[in-house]
């Protein structure tokens, strides 16, 4: 009940200054059950909630973090802009997804003692935020890439 009065109750995102790369190297320095790349890309100021970005960050990490446990991998995370988007990667080295239609359907989890509410509240926020959270198979190697596009302005 409890995972769902959160995912019921996210508040309108407060949206202020925010400068993505301390917010990225803070989010990183908190994983340390396995390595994780840092892959700096450009200066760039949006208009965002820094507290939301980084809960929805800090569930990217740890579910990649989750997935490269499995197969003694890693994972890598970086950021670049592409016309008036800001794209956000989040990348691992664990066994990739079987299938991804319900992924984003809250409580639905495949990880044993998980509430399935991760990525349903971080779709919640990236949409709160006018922008996109999507995930998909790594072309090259195992593994999954979490994207989350934000608007620039």
């Amino acid at each position: 009940m409890e995972a769902y009065s959160r995912l019921a109750r996210l508040p309108q995102p407060k949206l202020q200054p925010l400068e993505i790369e301390p917010l990225i190297r803070r989010v990183v320095g908190l994983e340390v059950r396995v390595p994780v790349v840092l892959v700096p890309g450009p200066g760039v100021m949006i208009q965002a909630d820094g507290d939301q970005l980084e809960q929805m960050l800090i569930n990217l990490v740890r579910n990649a973090a989750d997935a490269s446990l499995e197969t003694k991998g890693g994972v890598k995370v970086g950021w670049a802009t592409a016309g008036p988007l800001l794209e956000i990667r989040v990348e691992d080295e664990g066994p990739g997804l079987s299938n991804t239609a319900n992924l984003f359907v809250p409580f639905f989890t495949t990880k044993p003692g998980g509430s399935g509410i991760g990525l349903a509240l971080s779709r919640q926020i990236a949409e709160a935020h006018g922008g996109s959270l999507t995930l998909e198979g790594r072309r090259q190697g195992a593994g999954c890439i979490a994207r989350l596009r934000l608007p620039l302005n």
